[in-house]
């Protein structure tokens, strides 16, 4: 008798998970869209979404088109039936944004992050600060929170509270989990930045539809997550995906994590920069932070042989390494996004010309290369969705 509870049980909660998750990543939808989108019968849907309607977890959105029958009414999920945070940690700046369940940003704020300012105290603070910031600018309590995911640089290593390894932050095994939740009672959830900004993509951006892709992170540093199935591939300790840090050059310039010739001392913002500098016979480049530094190089190409020689080189180092990834996992798509990415994006036709010239022909034949869709804030909002992510796992079940 126990068992038939339990496994009644389980297929209720896998059923109502798989009505939210549809509903969330796909409606409005009506009830019949349902039924032919997850394979159950007319009845179970319709007690399924009546519970959920029940709980304000899910609400009717006006009558679909109708050709002549009884009208369908869609079905979304409720804005606010909660909120969630979404923190990018980025090596330059701390931003934190607050999200209703729409996915609509509510509120946001930012923290530079100043010399040394990467201190794992500080940045704890920042997203303590943060949280508090975005909750009393939305009017929000925090009893409507869902939770917090936290996107960051480095290995983040799973666990009953998360470590990071970050060696370019010189973080070495960092409670971040525990330092945050010393500060707050709110659910946490932290993973790796290209991580997050790739679960936002599939989500909402570049990535739908896809089941075999790779999400490129190229902003200070460099990342990627890869997705297989639709399931964001980790390896053994979660640290699968570190590109950034693939070999680019035997023996060539010093990477920030101690190795030479990563694909990160090439392409990275920082290494860019400083090649500029470099080609500049050591006059510095204008600006006063790495965002601005890099417009500044990306604005004088068009006077400037020696600007437009790095972006040239940058593109083909950049395209040489989506190559690497094409030939190792045969994606459907390859997604470019970070802040530097973004704004290099002027370079994505010389990127697929020096893919081409290096990846293998069918393999790359296969694959798009394409920029994100949601922009800078794409971390802080694949950071967002971690707490969702466990919200529609369990059914709808909140902690």
């Amino acid at each position: 008798m126990e068992l038939a509870r339990a496994t009644n049980r389980s297929v209720r909660v896998r059923n109502r998970s798989a009505l939210l998750s549809r509903i969330f990543l796909d409606g409005p939808l009506t009830r019949q869209d349902l039924v032919r989108g997850t394979g159950l019968s007319q009845p179970a849907v319709s007690n399924v979404v009546g519970d959920l309607i029940d709980e304000g977890l899910v609400m009717e959105a006006g009558a679909a088109e109708s050709d002549g029958g009884r009208p369908s009414m869609m079905l979304r999920v409720v804005p606010r039936y909660a909120v969630v945070v979404g923190v990018d940690v980025g090596e330059t700046r701390v931003r934190v944004e607050l999200f209703d369940l729409a996915m609509t940003v509510l509120a946001s704020v930012e923290y530079p992050l100043e010399h040394g300012g990467t201190d794992p105290a500080t940045v704890a603070g920042h997203v303590l600060a943060g949280i508090d910031r975005v909750l009393a600018d939305a009017g929000a309590g925090r009893s409507e929170v869902l939770g917090v995911g936290v996107g960051v640089s480095g290995v983040v290593e799973q666990g009953a509270h998360a470590v990071v390894d970050a060696q370019t932050l010189g973080w070495d095994r960092v409670p971040l989990q525990r330092l945050i939740a010393e500060g707050t009672d709110l659910p946490l959830h932290i993973d790796n930045g290209a991580k997050t900004l790739g679960q936002a993509e599939m989500w909402f951006g570049a990535g739908r539809g896809a089941r075999h892709a790779v999400f490129a992170l190229v902003g200070s540093g460099v990342g990627a997550a890869v997705v297989t199935n639709g399931v964001t591939y980790r390896g053994a300790s979660s640290s699968a995906g570190e590109w950034g840090h693939t070999t680019l050059v035997y023996g060539g310039r010093p990477c920030r994590c101690g190795a030479r010739g990563c694909l990160e001392a090439y392409v990275g913002a920082e290494a860019i920069i400083d090649r500029y500098r470099e080609a500049r016979r050591g006059r510095p480049v204008p600006g006063a932070d790495e965002e601005s530094q890099l417009a500044a190089l990306v604005a004088a190409a068009g006077r400037s042989e020696t600007a437009r020689r790095v972006l040239d080189e940058t593109a083909g180092y950049l395209g040489a390494g989506v190559a690497n990834l094409i030939n190792l996992f045969n994606p459907e798509r390859v997604v470019l996004g970070g802040w530097a990415a973004m704004a290099l994006g002027g370079l994505l036709p010389a990127v697929r010309e020096a893919a081409a010239r290096q990846a293998l022909r069918l393999p790359y034949a296969q694959a798009s290369i394409e920029l994100c869709r949601l922009g800078v804030d794409a971390v802080a909002l694949g950071a967002a969705t971690l707490p969702i992510a466990r919200l529609l796992g369990t059914g709808g079940a909140r902690r």
